[in-house]
């Protein structure tokens, strides 16, 4: 099945940001729909996933010109070889802080119910360690439009959560790496978070699955972590 695009295939990464980004010649359906997930805007989710669904291989090509474009297809095992696949960013993010809630069982679910009831979606959650085993932090993202929405629930419901504050920023950023690569291959993890931390690029949330990891930091710091996974990771290079 081909897709027409304004783009002429699917790109290691963003080449506005990154020039040295290289179009790949395939890539799987699970990684595609992980780059889309993330911020990658070069097919929509569905679409790649009725095509995983009913095995259909999918053809990333441009409305306007003739070159090759990038295949969407089941996993192989020459696929394996590659480390990561791309990396996806996404500035229409933003995070909430629920400071100091109290420790007890089903705290986190009338949280997360209450913002579900009104059509919130929640993406990286992360609870804090409680060191006296009474009040616990519980960070979040979401899409940044849906930011004022979640805030003004979770007010609603301070009296019934008891925590002390609810902190928005909205200046954040998410960025992903993937690759099916992660399922075999050690380390992927340390030189990600290495990279980030040689840059002075704090990470606020980190969030995995078998073949992607993101990270939440500062949006200003969008492009800089971008470029420099990039290059650490190769992708210049097939």
């Amino acid at each position: 099945c081909d897709i027409y695009t304004d783009v002429d295939g699917v790109y290691t990464t963003d080449p506005r940001i990154m020039p040295k980004a290289r179009k790949l010649e395939q890539i799987t359906f699970e990684e595609m729909l992980e780059m889309a997930s993330a911020g990658a805007k070069v097919l929509q989710t569905r679409s790649v996933a009725m095509a995983m669904r009913h095995n259909v291989n999918l053809q990333v090509l441009s409305s306007f010109s003739n070159e090759p474009g990038t295949l969407v297809i089941d996993e192989d095992d020459n696929m394996e070889k590659q480390k990561i696949s791309g990396i996806a960013y996404s500035r229409d993010e933003a995070k909430v802080t629920l400071v100091s809630l109290p420790d007890r069982p089903g705290i986190a679910a009338t949280v997360f119910g209450s913002l579900a009831e009104r059509h919130i979606n929640v993406d990286m959650i992360v609870q804090s360690a409680s060191a006296d085993k009474q009040n616990t932090d519980i960070t979040f993202s979401l899409g940044a439009l849906d930011l004022d929405k979640a805030v003004a629930c979770l007010e609603e419901i301070k009296d019934k959560l008891g925590y002390q504050a609810v902190v928005a920023d909205p200046d954040v950023a998410k960025i992903s790496i993937i690759g099916t690569a992660m399922r075999s291959q050690p380390g992927i993890a340390r030189t990600m978070f290495s990279v980030l931390a040689e840059k002075g690029i704090n990470l606020h949330v980190i969030s995995t699955s078998e073949i992607k990891i993101s990270v939440l930091i500062d949006a200003d710091y969008t492009e800089l972590a971008v470029r420099s996974l990039h290059d650490a990771f190769g992708l210049e290079t097939a």
